[in-house]
């Protein structure tokens, strides 16, 4: 016997959840904010998301998760990869204030997980993991390629930039002003060059 068929796009309702959990932090979530803000009644959310809150924040993570995919594909067919990653970090500067204030929600799950929730603190390392990985390969191929000058391990070279992308989403909540951040920004990408 088949269970209830599903009434919602899946995708559209995480989405809309990571809007929610980025803004307000997992722990400051309620079930009636996710419920409004989903514009979904309680019974179709755990018919969804049978693991409830936990569950659909798993599929916010790997929603992030997918993202970080798609930009290592853009990495992997770029002619200028490390452009590509300093691009990004720029990026960061240029968003709204909103954003700023909002930081990242994966470094913001590390944070708020800790002594909270294990699994969720390890999916969210994780992530940040692959992304320093992805970093460390890419500077390691520039670096046999001639294309950066620091000859410094890649591998704590990758983890260098993923600590200056965890603490400029700090940073930006403190400047949240596109002319306070590019310098500051540009100046760490330095090591890079």
């Amino acid at each position: 016997m088949r269970g209830r068929p599903s009434l919602y796009d899946n995708d559209s309702l995480v989405e809309k959840a990571l809007d929610i959990f980025w803004t307000k932090g997992y722990s400051a979530t309620a079930l009636s904010d996710l419920l409004q803000g989903m514009n979904i009644g309680s019974g179709s959310f755990y018919n969804t998301f049978k693991g409830g809150k936990k569950e659909l924040f798993i599929e916010v993570l790997k929603l992030r998760r997918q993202a970080f995919k798609e930009f290592s594909r853009e990495l992997d067919q770029s002619s200028k990869p490390l452009e590509l990653i300093k691009d990004f970090f720029r990026s960061l500067a240029s968003a709204d204030y909103n954003s700023h204030l909002r930081g990242c929600v994966i470094a913001n799950a590390v944070a708020e997980m800790a002594f909270i929730d294990a699994d969720l603190e390890k999916e969210a390392v994780a992530i940040l993991k692959d992304v320093e990985l992805l970093y460390t390969d890419t500077i390691r191929k520039a670096q046999m390629n001639g294309f950066i000058k620091n000859q410094t391990d890649a591998a704590l070279l990758g983890r260098y930039l993923i600590t200056v992308y965890n603490g400029i989403n700090i940073t930006r909540r403190m400047y949240p002003k596109k002319n306070e951040l590019i310098n500051l920004i540009n100046m760490q990408l330095e090591i890079i060059s």
